[in-house]
């Protein structure tokens, strides 16, 4: 089962996301255990200060290391255990399928939401394993970013869906953009679903999925197939596209 310990000034903020769809049903099956911490009651101080004034001046409060390191120093009972301690943040890595794959392998996670400017620059230096950004804007913490991260995650650990096949052919999972999808009815308001899918040839079906798959790639982020592992067929198909 993967530990999964969320630090926050806004525990409640998870409670409709955590105990719903998806993740709600992976806690019930014991995949996942979650763990929302409020570090302001680490914050050691009488007024439960957690943030403060930038030394040298400028705008807005940063985050104090105390209450950060007192709050992921409670969490450690095994201090030997390689565990993963993620900072969410607009300056780290762009999460990626990638990384989410990375991340599910992992039997611990801990995950830091900041408010106000920013951290005290010894929060990264000296406790985090990883900064994470989820694109290139800013939010008000970092408590949406981390919803989005862990359910990410969490889709992809064993026994979750309802199979495991569900998510290889997700977006991004391949390399590419997932193909269309259709069900009933066969015809609504004129529009039909494509002849290939009711034929019940099932070599025919995969061909098309995967054309359709390169073809939705090479119009919308035509920038993921740079990176793609391709086989013959596939540039066979992106030629007679591109013509």
């Amino acid at each position: 089962m993967m530990n999964i310990h969320i630090l926050s000034l806004f525990p409640e903020m998870f409670t409709g996301v955590f105990n719903s769809s998806i993740l709600k049903k992976a806690q019930e099956k014991d995949e996942v255990e979650i763990n929302v911490v409020n570090f302001r009651d680490f914050a050691g101080n009488k007024h439960h200060q957690v943030d403060d004034y930038p030394y040298g001046g400028g705008a807005g409060m940063v985050l104090k290391p105390e209450p950060i390191f007192n709050a992921v120093e409670s969490l450690l009972t095994n201090p030997e255990q390689k565990r993963r301690i993620i900072l969410l943040c607009p300056q780290g890595e762009r999460f990626t399928q990638r990384k989410a794959e990375e991340l599910a392998k992992e039997e611990e996670l801990i995950f830091i939401c900041g408010h106000y400017e920013g951290y005290d620059e010894r929060i990264r230096e000296h406790l985090v394993t990883d900064e994470i950004s989820i694109g290139d804007f800013v939010l008000t913490g970092g408590e949406l970013a981390a919803m989005t991260v862990v359910d990410s995650v969490v889709r992809l650990l064993p026994n979750v869906l309802g199979k495991a096949e569900s998510h290889e052919q997700d977006s991004f999972s391949t390399g590419f953009l997932e193909h269309p999808h259709y069900t009933r009815p066969v015809e609504y308001r004129g529009y039909k679903v494509p002849d290939v899918l009711l034929s019940g040839n099932h070599a025919a079906i995969d061909r098309w999925r995967r054309e359709q798959s390169l073809k939705r790639t090479l119009e919308r982020r035509p920038e993921l197939l740079e990176t793609a592992e391709l086989t013959e067929a596939d540039r066979k198909a992106l030629r007679m596209l591109k013509d």
